[in-house]
């Protein structure tokens, strides 16, 4: 691997142990969305196990699956979608079939999504103070006082300046970054045990982006909050995540511990990714790219999808590879896995 790589801090890797019980469990899931021009297979057969204090990294290419992904495990999936298979258990309570008012239960207290639009969080139409009040009201009777207290820290902790005023701000008075910002506060407030995060720091700066992911980070090692961080940004998770799961066309083709994906990528899709990083070693020279176009969900190709955009395949690819342990912890789904 490329210097840039190995001097990545991977601080995941690195931190505290994680502890054993697994808060999420996603076994063989399948969500399709059925179309008149056909059944699409947003997510075919996806396997997720997160720990307490762990984080995820789920890596891929718009239209990889990820978002549906975490969609499906909170319940957020409507008409033509819904979840055909497959089980989603938190801490060993099955989600998949459970009634609307139990995922009510848990959506927001114990499991709490960061959307990437922070407008799919907030009400235009209120003031911010009034929503994360009423955020925490909605899971636990508190005092006013003791819950704008908390509102106030929450936007303090993710680095909001002067936080007593932008309590009192309508979202339309916010940047975007600033909206983000207070999105990402309303997911903490009430210290859920599972965090779902779909690209929440793509619209902020880097210093700030930073900041969140170290806070973040923090929350999980001290209060065992497990966490799935969603992304096409390989640079994020390799300081962020414990372990990595790369998603292709609705599967998970590659996942093990951060710094063996990074280093010693398997799947000819995981060392694509890597290679379109800039790096101090390219500098100046064209990076290299995956040929082609990620394949339509309505469409995809006969057996392993990445087959036609990869530089490996032979006629076994045209049947679909399984998932293959190489050692504990580490798997892949491809025919030609690299050395």
């Amino acid at each position: 691997m490329d210097d840039d790589y190995d001097s990545q801090n991977f601080s995941g890797v690195a931190g505290l142990a994680a502890l054993d019980e697994a808060v999420l469990e996603v076994q063989g899931l399948r969500t399709h969305f059925f179309t008149h021009g056909g059944v699409v297979k947003a997510v075919d057969g996806v396997d997720l196990r997160v720990r307490a204090g762990e984080i995820v990294g789920l890596v891929g290419e718009s239209g990889s699956g990820k978002s549906i992904t975490g969609f499906s495990v909170i319940g957020l999936i409507d008409a033509p979608g819904r979840v055909v298979g497959g089980s989603i258990r938190y801490l060993g309570e099955e989600l998949v079939g459970a009634p609307e008012t139990r995922l009510r239960q848990l959506r927001g207290k114990e499991i709490a999504m960061i959307f990437q639009d922070p407008m799919m969080t907030l009400n235009p139409v209120l003031r911010v103070d009034t929503q994360m009040v009423e955020a925490i009201h909605a899971h636990e009777k508190v005092s006013a006082a003791a819950a704008l207290a908390r509102a106030r820290d929450a936007l303090a902790m993710v680095g909001i300046p002067s936080p007593q005023e932008r309590l009192q701000a309508y979202p339309h008075q916010l940047s975007g970054g600033m909206r983000q910002r207070v999105a990402i506060a309303i997911a903490l407030l009430n210290h859920p045990k599972l965090i779902i995060a779909d690209e929440p720091t793509t619209a902020l700066d880097v210093t700030i982006q930073a900041q969140i992911l170290y806070e973040v980070q923090r929350l999980c090692r001290e209060t065992g909050t497990a966490l799935v961080w969603i992304t096409h940004d390989l640079a994020v998770v390799s300081g962020l995540a414990d372990r990595i799961a790369v998603m292709y066309a609705g599967r998970i083709v590659e996942s093990g511990a951060t710094a063996d994906v990074i280093r010693r990528p398997t799947h000819p899709y995981t060392r694509g990714l890597i290679d379109s990083i800039p790096t101090r070693a390219t500098h100046g020279s064209l990076l290299r790219q995956i040929p082609g176009m990620t394949p339509s969900l309505l469409n995809l190709p006969q057996g392993c999808a990445f087959r036609p955009r990869c530089p490996h395949a032979t006629e076994v690819c045209l049947a679909v590879p399984l998932p293959v342990e190489l050692e504990p912890g580490r798997s892949v789904r491809c025919w030609h896995a690299l050395a």
